[in-house]
Protein backbone atom coordinates (compact mmCIF):
# COMPACT_ATOMS: atom_id res chain seq x y z
CA UNK A 1 0.00 0.00 0.00
CA UNK A 2 0.80 3.71 -0.65
CA UNK A 3 1.82 6.39 2.18
CA UNK A 4 -1.34 7.44 2.03
CA UNK A 5 -2.96 4.20 2.15
CA UNK A 6 -1.42 2.68 4.71
CA UNK A 7 -2.48 5.78 6.87
CA UNK A 8 -6.20 5.32 6.10
CA UNK A 9 -5.58 1.30 6.75
CA UNK A 10 -4.61 2.51 10.23
CA UNK A 11 -7.21 5.25 10.75
CA UNK A 12 -9.71 2.19 9.98
CA UNK A 13 -8.54 0.11 12.71
CA UNK A 14 -8.72 3.40 15.09
CA UNK A 15 -12.47 3.65 14.15
CA UNK A 16 -13.39 -0.42 14.37
CA UNK A 17 -11.63 -0.58 17.79
CA UNK A 18 -13.02 2.63 19.26
CA UNK A 19 -16.15 1.55 18.74
CA UNK A 20 -19.63 3.53 18.85
CA UNK A 21 -20.11 6.88 20.19
CA UNK A 22 -15.97 7.12 19.94
CA UNK A 23 -15.57 10.86 18.45
CA UNK A 24 -13.92 12.20 21.86
CA UNK A 25 -11.92 9.36 22.29
CA UNK A 26 -10.62 9.88 18.62
CA UNK A 27 -10.17 13.28 18.90
CA UNK A 28 -7.71 12.71 22.06
CA UNK A 29 -6.01 9.88 20.71
CA UNK A 30 -5.12 11.70 17.78
CA UNK A 31 -3.81 14.12 19.74
CA UNK A 32 -0.92 11.87 20.75
CA UNK A 33 0.36 10.72 17.39
CA UNK A 34 -0.88 9.44 13.71
CA UNK A 35 -3.22 6.45 13.83
CA UNK A 36 -0.27 4.37 12.95
CA UNK A 37 1.51 5.59 16.23
CA UNK A 38 -1.25 4.76 18.69
CA UNK A 39 -1.74 1.20 17.15
CA UNK A 40 2.11 0.61 18.19
CA UNK A 41 1.67 2.43 21.35
CA UNK A 42 -1.52 -0.22 22.15
CA UNK A 43 0.69 -3.18 21.05
CA UNK A 44 3.11 -2.43 23.54
CA UNK A 45 0.28 -1.65 26.02
CA UNK A 46 1.27 1.81 26.57
CA UNK A 47 -1.59 3.47 25.35
CA UNK A 48 -4.19 3.97 28.19
CA UNK A 49 -1.50 5.30 30.13
CA UNK A 50 -1.67 8.58 27.68
CA UNK A 51 -5.38 9.20 28.67
CA UNK A 52 -6.97 10.15 31.58
CA UNK A 53 -11.29 9.80 32.30
CA UNK A 54 -13.20 8.24 30.98
CA UNK A 55 -11.48 7.89 27.49
CA UNK A 56 -8.50 5.93 29.75
CA UNK A 57 -11.00 2.52 30.23
CA UNK A 58 -12.22 2.91 26.47
CA UNK A 59 -8.29 2.84 25.36
CA UNK A 60 -7.49 -0.43 27.42
CA UNK A 61 -10.13 -1.93 24.87
CA UNK A 62 -8.73 -0.51 22.09
CA UNK A 63 -5.33 -2.03 23.25
CA UNK A 64 -6.72 -5.07 23.35
CA UNK A 65 -7.72 -5.13 19.74
CA UNK A 66 -4.36 -4.26 18.07
CA UNK A 67 -2.74 -7.81 18.44
CA UNK A 68 -5.87 -10.01 16.77
CA UNK A 69 -6.55 -6.84 14.12
CA UNK A 70 -4.62 -7.23 11.11
CA UNK A 71 -4.74 -3.72 9.53
CA UNK A 72 -4.09 -4.48 5.93
CA UNK A 73 -5.31 -7.20 5.06
CA UNK A 74 -8.36 -5.68 6.84
CA UNK A 75 -8.84 -2.75 5.29
CA UNK A 76 -8.22 -4.80 1.84
CA UNK A 77 -11.16 -6.52 2.66
CA UNK A 78 -13.00 -2.68 3.23
CA UNK A 79 -12.04 -2.23 -0.31
CA UNK A 80 -12.82 -5.21 -1.76
CA UNK A 81 -16.30 -4.54 -0.74
CA UNK A 82 -15.81 -1.55 -2.41
CA UNK A 83 -16.13 1.16 0.35
CA UNK A 84 -13.85 3.88 0.60
CA UNK A 85 -12.90 5.75 3.56
CA UNK A 86 -11.93 9.35 4.33
CA UNK A 87 -10.30 11.05 7.31
CA UNK A 88 -10.86 14.87 8.32
CA UNK A 89 -8.10 17.03 6.87
CA UNK A 90 -7.42 14.98 3.51
CA UNK A 91 -7.90 16.73 0.19
CA UNK A 92 -11.25 14.51 -0.83
CA UNK A 93 -12.99 15.39 2.15
CA UNK A 94 -16.09 17.16 1.72
CA UNK A 95 -14.82 20.75 2.66
CA UNK A 96 -18.34 22.19 3.95
CA UNK A 97 -18.92 19.21 6.31
CA UNK A 98 -15.19 20.04 7.78
CA UNK A 99 -15.66 23.37 8.58
CA UNK A 100 -18.66 22.22 11.80
CA UNK A 101 -17.32 22.66 14.91
CA UNK A 102 -18.08 18.66 15.37
CA UNK A 103 -17.30 17.78 12.17
CA UNK A 104 -16.96 13.54 12.09
CA UNK A 105 -13.04 12.81 11.69
CA UNK A 106 -13.75 10.14 8.76
CA UNK A 107 -16.56 9.04 6.75
CA UNK A 108 -17.13 5.30 5.12
CA UNK A 109 -18.82 5.78 1.85
CA UNK A 110 -19.58 4.16 -1.37
CA UNK A 111 -20.18 5.74 -4.44
CA UNK A 112 -19.22 9.44 -4.42
CA UNK A 113 -19.16 12.17 -1.95
CA UNK A 114 -20.91 15.83 -3.24
CA UNK A 115 -18.64 17.42 -5.30
CA UNK A 116 -17.04 20.72 -3.96
CA UNK A 117 -18.17 23.87 -5.37
CA UNK A 118 -21.68 23.12 -6.52
CA UNK A 119 -24.87 24.06 -4.38
CA UNK A 120 -25.96 21.32 -2.60
CA UNK A 121 -29.14 21.29 -0.47
CA UNK A 122 -30.69 18.88 2.70
CA UNK A 123 -34.47 17.85 1.94
CA UNK A 124 -35.91 16.30 4.73
CA UNK A 125 -39.67 16.15 6.53
CA UNK A 126 -42.02 13.89 7.99
CA UNK A 127 -41.80 9.97 7.57
CA UNK A 128 -45.56 9.36 7.32
CA UNK A 129 -45.97 11.87 5.01
CA UNK A 130 -49.16 13.02 3.15
CA UNK A 131 -50.27 12.60 -0.65
CA UNK A 132 -49.28 16.63 -0.40
CA UNK A 133 -45.97 16.05 1.38
CA UNK A 134 -45.07 13.30 -1.38
CA UNK A 135 -46.23 15.69 -4.37
CA UNK A 136 -44.21 18.61 -3.18
CA UNK A 137 -41.13 16.60 -2.23
CA UNK A 138 -41.10 14.93 -5.41
CA UNK A 139 -41.48 18.10 -7.57
CA UNK A 140 -38.90 20.30 -5.68
CA UNK A 141 -36.32 17.35 -5.51
CA UNK A 142 -36.72 17.10 -8.95
CA UNK A 143 -36.40 20.16 -10.03
CA UNK A 144 -32.88 20.65 -8.05
CA UNK A 145 -31.44 18.31 -10.01
CA UNK A 146 -32.54 19.25 -13.24
CA UNK A 147 -30.72 22.73 -12.02
CA UNK A 148 -27.70 20.56 -11.06
CA UNK A 149 -28.33 20.73 -7.22
CA UNK A 150 -26.58 18.11 -5.45
CA UNK A 151 -29.33 16.61 -2.85
CA UNK A 152 -28.94 14.94 0.87
CA UNK A 153 -31.00 13.37 3.08
CA UNK A 154 -31.33 10.35 5.42
CA UNK A 155 -32.28 7.58 3.14
CA UNK A 156 -35.69 7.59 5.33
CA UNK A 157 -39.42 6.60 4.77
CA UNK A 158 -41.32 9.37 3.40
CA UNK A 159 -39.92 12.47 2.32
CA UNK A 160 -36.34 12.11 2.68
CA UNK A 161 -36.56 8.53 0.62
CA UNK A 162 -39.49 10.35 -1.76
CA UNK A 163 -36.89 13.53 -2.49
CA UNK A 164 -34.03 11.49 -2.98
CA UNK A 165 -35.67 9.14 -5.60
CA UNK A 166 -36.95 11.79 -8.00
CA UNK A 167 -33.69 13.47 -7.57
CA UNK A 168 -31.77 10.19 -9.11
CA UNK A 169 -34.63 9.70 -11.39
CA UNK A 170 -34.34 12.67 -13.17
CA UNK A 171 -31.43 12.33 -13.36
CA UNK A 172 -29.06 14.36 -10.79
CA UNK A 173 -26.79 13.42 -7.62
CA UNK A 174 -27.99 12.39 -4.64
CA UNK A 175 -26.15 11.24 -1.23
CA UNK A 176 -27.57 9.01 1.99
CA UNK A 177 -26.44 9.65 5.16
CA UNK A 178 -26.71 7.04 7.20
CA UNK A 179 -27.43 5.90 10.94
CA UNK A 180 -25.35 2.63 10.63
CA UNK A 181 -23.38 1.27 8.54
CA UNK A 182 -22.76 1.83 4.87
CA UNK A 183 -23.06 -2.10 4.15
CA UNK A 184 -26.55 -1.97 5.59
CA UNK A 185 -29.57 -0.89 3.74
CA UNK A 186 -32.09 0.85 6.73
CA UNK A 187 -35.20 0.95 6.27
CA UNK A 188 -35.12 -2.20 3.85
CA UNK A 189 -37.88 -1.04 1.84
CA UNK A 190 -35.79 1.42 0.54
CA UNK A 191 -33.30 -1.25 -0.99
CA UNK A 192 -34.13 -0.08 -4.27
CA UNK A 193 -32.99 3.62 -3.79
CA UNK A 194 -30.52 2.43 -1.64
CA UNK A 195 -28.47 0.58 -4.86
CA UNK A 196 -29.66 3.05 -6.70
CA UNK A 197 -27.65 5.70 -4.61
CA UNK A 198 -24.82 3.88 -4.72
CA UNK A 199 -25.14 3.41 -8.51
CA UNK A 200 -25.30 7.38 -9.60
CA UNK A 201 -24.47 9.16 -6.02
CA UNK A 202 -23.38 7.68 -2.93
CA UNK A 203 -24.23 6.28 0.91
CA UNK A 204 -22.02 7.21 3.56
CA UNK A 205 -22.02 7.36 7.57
CA UNK A 206 -19.35 7.66 10.01
CA UNK A 207 -20.10 4.55 11.63
CA UNK A 208 -17.75 1.53 10.75
CA UNK A 209 -19.48 -1.21 8.21
CA UNK A 210 -21.67 -3.55 10.03
CA UNK A 211 -23.07 -1.34 13.10
CA UNK A 212 -26.88 -2.08 12.79
CA UNK A 213 -29.11 1.06 12.99
CA UNK A 214 -30.26 2.46 16.48
CA UNK A 215 -32.15 5.08 17.64
CA UNK A 216 -29.10 6.66 19.39
CA UNK A 217 -27.35 6.69 16.14
CA UNK A 218 -29.35 9.10 14.28
CA UNK A 219 -29.77 12.07 15.92
CA UNK A 220 -25.97 12.40 15.98
CA UNK A 221 -26.00 11.60 11.73
CA UNK A 222 -28.48 14.92 11.52
CA UNK A 223 -25.05 17.36 11.79
CA UNK A 224 -23.49 15.61 8.82
CA UNK A 225 -27.15 15.83 6.71
CA UNK A 226 -26.83 19.79 7.14
CA UNK A 227 -23.27 20.08 7.67
CA UNK A 228 -22.78 18.89 3.97
CA UNK A 229 -25.35 21.25 2.54
CA UNK A 230 -25.74 25.20 1.76
CA UNK A 231 -29.37 24.80 3.71
CA UNK A 232 -32.13 22.83 4.56
CA UNK A 233 -35.68 22.66 2.50
CA UNK A 234 -38.75 21.25 5.00
CA UNK A 235 -41.00 19.27 3.78
CA UNK A 236 -43.87 18.67 6.19
CA UNK A 237 -43.02 17.89 9.89
CA UNK A 238 -44.87 17.54 13.23
CA UNK A 239 -43.95 20.50 15.60
CA UNK A 240 -42.15 17.63 17.48
CA UNK A 241 -40.38 15.64 15.13
CA UNK A 242 -36.69 14.70 14.92
CA UNK A 243 -37.06 16.75 11.63
CA UNK A 244 -36.78 19.63 13.21
CA UNK A 245 -33.31 18.22 15.35
CA UNK A 246 -31.49 18.48 11.76
CA UNK A 247 -33.01 22.35 11.79
CA UNK A 248 -31.39 22.78 14.92
CA UNK A 249 -28.37 21.88 13.92
CA UNK A 250 -28.22 23.53 10.87
CA UNK A 251 -28.92 27.12 12.22
CA UNK A 252 -25.91 26.24 14.70
CA UNK A 253 -23.69 25.13 11.72
CA UNK A 254 -25.01 28.49 9.57
CA UNK A 255 -27.02 26.89 7.46
CA UNK A 256 -29.96 28.76 5.76
CA UNK A 257 -33.53 26.97 6.02
CA UNK A 258 -36.61 27.08 3.96
CA UNK A 259 -39.82 25.47 4.79
CA UNK A 260 -42.95 25.02 2.11
CA UNK A 261 -45.88 26.04 4.02
CA UNK A 262 -48.98 23.83 4.23
CA UNK A 263 -52.66 23.99 6.02
CA UNK A 264 -52.93 25.46 9.63
CA UNK A 265 -55.52 22.42 10.26
CA UNK A 266 -52.79 19.62 9.79
CA UNK A 267 -50.47 18.33 11.43
CA UNK A 268 -47.71 18.00 9.73
CA UNK A 269 -47.80 21.58 8.66
CA UNK A 270 -47.37 22.85 12.11
CA UNK A 271 -43.50 22.20 12.24
CA UNK A 272 -42.97 24.06 8.33
CA UNK A 273 -45.77 26.69 9.59
CA UNK A 274 -43.69 27.34 13.76
CA UNK A 275 -40.17 27.35 11.30
CA UNK A 276 -41.87 30.06 9.28
CA UNK A 277 -42.65 32.27 11.84
CA UNK A 278 -39.30 32.03 13.65
CA UNK A 279 -37.58 32.98 10.42
CA UNK A 280 -37.55 30.40 7.77
CA UNK A 281 -37.63 30.99 3.95
CA UNK A 282 -40.80 30.34 2.75
CA UNK A 283 -40.93 28.73 -0.61
CA UNK A 284 -43.71 27.95 -2.59
CA UNK A 285 -42.35 26.61 -5.49
CA UNK A 286 -38.94 25.15 -7.17
CA UNK A 287 -38.37 28.82 -8.84
CA UNK A 288 -38.52 30.34 -5.99
CA UNK A 289 -36.37 28.09 -4.21
CA UNK A 290 -33.81 28.03 -7.12
CA UNK A 291 -33.64 31.71 -6.99
CA UNK A 292 -32.96 32.00 -3.01
CA UNK A 293 -30.08 29.45 -3.90
CA UNK A 294 -29.10 31.53 -6.47
CA UNK A 295 -29.06 28.89 -9.18
CA UNK A 296 -30.55 29.47 -13.39
CA UNK A 297 -33.32 26.59 -13.42
CA UNK A 298 -33.02 23.94 -15.85
CA UNK A 299 -34.63 23.79 -19.00
CA UNK A 300 -36.92 21.28 -18.10
CA UNK A 301 -38.09 22.66 -14.63
CA UNK A 302 -39.28 25.86 -16.87
CA UNK A 303 -40.92 23.71 -19.44
CA UNK A 304 -42.92 21.48 -16.69
CA UNK A 305 -44.06 24.57 -14.65
CA UNK A 306 -45.31 25.82 -18.01
CA UNK A 307 -47.00 23.14 -18.50
CA UNK A 308 -48.67 22.86 -15.14
CA UNK A 309 -49.81 26.20 -15.04
CA UNK A 310 -49.92 27.31 -19.14
CA UNK A 311 -50.97 25.76 -20.33
CA UNK A 312 -53.58 23.77 -19.05
CA UNK A 313 -56.05 22.74 -21.96
CA UNK A 314 -59.06 25.68 -22.93
CA UNK A 315 -62.55 24.56 -21.94
CA UNK A 316 -64.44 22.58 -19.54
CA UNK A 317 -61.16 20.72 -18.79
CA UNK A 318 -58.81 23.16 -18.82
CA UNK A 319 -61.23 25.05 -15.95
CA UNK A 320 -60.99 21.78 -13.84
CA UNK A 321 -57.72 21.50 -14.06
CA UNK A 322 -56.78 24.73 -12.36
CA UNK A 323 -59.28 23.10 -9.43
CA UNK A 324 -56.09 20.85 -8.75
CA UNK A 325 -53.51 21.04 -6.36
CA UNK A 326 -51.21 18.53 -4.56
CA UNK A 327 -53.77 18.22 -1.82
CA UNK A 328 -56.54 14.77 -2.82
CA UNK A 329 -59.66 15.94 -3.45
CA UNK A 330 -62.83 14.04 -4.10
CA UNK A 331 -65.21 13.96 -6.86
CA UNK A 332 -67.63 15.36 -4.98
CA UNK A 333 -65.43 18.21 -3.54
CA UNK A 334 -64.42 19.28 -7.56
CA UNK A 335 -67.71 19.50 -8.32
CA UNK A 336 -68.96 21.62 -5.43
CA UNK A 337 -65.58 23.86 -5.90
CA UNK A 338 -66.34 24.13 -9.78
CA UNK A 339 -70.20 25.12 -9.26
CA UNK A 340 -68.54 27.58 -6.19
CA UNK A 341 -65.96 29.42 -8.76
CA UNK A 342 -67.51 29.03 -12.43
CA UNK A 343 -71.30 29.35 -11.66
CA UNK A 344 -71.79 26.25 -13.57
CA UNK A 345 -73.05 22.43 -12.36
CA UNK A 346 -71.36 19.26 -13.71
CA UNK A 347 -72.82 15.74 -13.24
CA UNK A 348 -70.21 13.51 -11.32
CA UNK A 349 -70.04 11.88 -15.15
CA UNK A 350 -69.07 14.95 -16.67
CA UNK A 351 -66.47 15.88 -13.94
CA UNK A 352 -64.55 12.37 -14.09
CA UNK A 353 -64.62 12.45 -18.25
CA UNK A 354 -62.31 15.93 -17.25
CA UNK A 355 -60.26 14.14 -14.99
CA UNK A 356 -59.76 10.94 -17.36
CA UNK A 357 -58.72 13.34 -20.06
CA UNK A 358 -56.61 15.36 -17.39
CA UNK A 359 -55.02 12.22 -16.24
CA UNK A 360 -53.85 10.80 -19.80
CA UNK A 361 -52.33 14.16 -20.90
CA UNK A 362 -50.25 14.34 -17.73
CA UNK A 363 -51.94 17.17 -15.76
CA UNK A 364 -53.46 14.86 -13.00
CA UNK A 365 -53.03 11.91 -11.20
CA UNK A 366 -55.28 9.16 -9.56
CA UNK A 367 -54.79 7.88 -6.03
CA UNK A 368 -57.31 6.04 -4.09
CA UNK A 369 -60.07 7.72 -5.64
CA UNK A 370 -58.78 11.09 -5.48
CA UNK A 371 -56.96 13.23 -7.45
CA UNK A 372 -54.45 15.68 -7.30
CA UNK A 373 -52.28 17.53 -9.42
CA UNK A 374 -49.48 16.13 -11.20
Amino acid sequence: MTERETGKAYMHWLFQGSGMGSRGLVRALLQTGTPEEIYRLALSGHLAEKLTGRYREKAVALEASAPVFDVEKEYGKLRERGISFVSLGEEEYPKKLAAIPDAPCALYYVGRLPEHGRKTLALIGARNCSAYGRAVAGEFAAALAESDVQIVSGMARGVDGIGQQAALDAGGYSLGVLGCGVDICYPPENRRLYEQLIAQGGICSEYPPGIEPRSLLFPPRNRIISGLCDGVLVVEAKERSGTLITVDMALEQGREVYAVPGRVTDPLSRGCNRLIRQGAALVESPEELLRELGVEAGEGVSAERTKRAGILPGGRQGRVGKLLDYRPQTTEELRQRYADAYGDALTISELCLELLKLCADGYARQTGGLYVRQ
